[in-house]
């Protein structure tokens, strides 16, 4: 048992200054991924600070677009019939994601926040630069299967297991924050830092910043989007590759796009090579897979005792290309 101290605050406000006050505090909302490295010794925070109901679980229309409140379990969030006629994407990644007793329990605002599930991070007898910076990092050249190959470097090659920040990624989402210092809003793309030397920063939050809300915007061509995940088995598993795409096609020729990859990068990866070989292309896997070998130039598979993963770079080929062909026959 490691003994913590508890507090339950009456305001989103108080909560921000009881962690920002103590360099040991966490938030503690549904605890989905926080409870499981308490139990494994990942972290041992002196304090927990309760935010369970101090942020919004509605989902507000915000003319056009949609406000989600910190506090909406996945669950409802997936089901909620907005969310599955103007972003099916989002709805896709939430029900792909863990089990339908975790989706109760994990929150919009905490989903976003979880860590990486490399097996090096969360075994606390092994190095890791994210759990003890300047350590070392074992997963490279060890087992790496599951690991990195875009945005990677020589300090860490973890991937983030978010299936919904992917497709937050894809569809330009923002994130409202509640700190020390007063409200701020960022880019959802900004959110998740990419590892350089500190990989033990997963996002550009500072202690104390709690997310309030996640707003998403008007996008016509989300209403036709799709996310597909690639793993090991049907369900209750992190994704190999995934992919979130929105498109608009007129007349056979695409004319806008919106990609994220998951499970290939530290962060939600926002496919903008990807995006921009699509804009004028005409519809077809080939062109599909140009904008994957576009966004795939500097990708950087990492070998193994495992045999590697280079496997993911056709892989991630193949899922988008399947992805959009889907998308074009819906717009045909």
């Amino acid at each position: 048992m490691r003994p913590f101290a508890y507090q339950n605050p009456d305001a989103a406000a108080d909560a921000v200054r009881a962690v920002a006050d103590r360099p040991d505090a966490a938030f503690l909302g549904g605890g989905t991924n926080l409870v499981d490295h308490l139990r494994l010794g990942v972290t041992s925070p002196g304090l927990l600070v309760d935010v369970t109901a101090l942020t919004s679980d509605e989902i507000t229309d915000t003319g056009g677009g949609l406000r989600i409140g910190a506090g909406v379990p996945n669950s409802d969030l997936a089901a909620d019939p907005r969310v599955r006629r103007r972003y099916p994407v989002l709805a896709q990644a939430l029900l792909s994601g863990a089990s339908g007793q975790l989706r109760n329990m994990a929150t919009t605002g905490g989903n976003p926040l979880q860590r990486t599930r490399c097996v090096y991070f969360q075994d606390v007898s092994t190095p890791c630069n994210k759990r003890e910076p300047g350590t070392g990092c074992s997963a490279i050249g060890g087992s790496t299967r599951n690991h990195a190959v875009l945005g990677t470097s020589e300090h860490c090659i973890a991937t983030h297991p978010s299936d919904m920040a992917v497709a937050m990624t894809a569809l330009d989402a923002r994130v409202q924050i509640l700190g020390p210092a007063g409200e701020r809003t960022i880019e959802f793309t900004e959110l998740h830092r990419l590892p350089g030397d500190t990989p033990q920063r997963d996002t550009v939050l500072e202690h104390g910043e709690l997310i309030t809300a996640i707003d998403l915007p008007e996008l016509t061509m989300a209403r036709r989007s799709s996310y597909r995940k690639v793993r090991d088995r049907a369900s209750y598993a992190f994704a190999l590759v995934s992919v979130a795409a929105a498109l608009e096609v007129d007349g056979g020729v695409v004319r806008d796009a919106r990609i994220a990859f998951g499970g290939v990068a530290h962060v939600p990866w926002r496919a903008r090579r990807a995006e921009q070989a699509l804009r004028g292309a005409t519809v077809s896997d080939d062109s599909f897979a140009a904008a994957a070998a576009a966004e795939l130039t500097d990708a950087r598979p990492q070998p193994g005792i495992d045999g590697g993963n280079e496997f993911k770079i056709p892989l991630l080929t193949r899922t988008l290309v399947a992805t959009l062909r889907d998308l074009a026959r819906e717009e045909a």
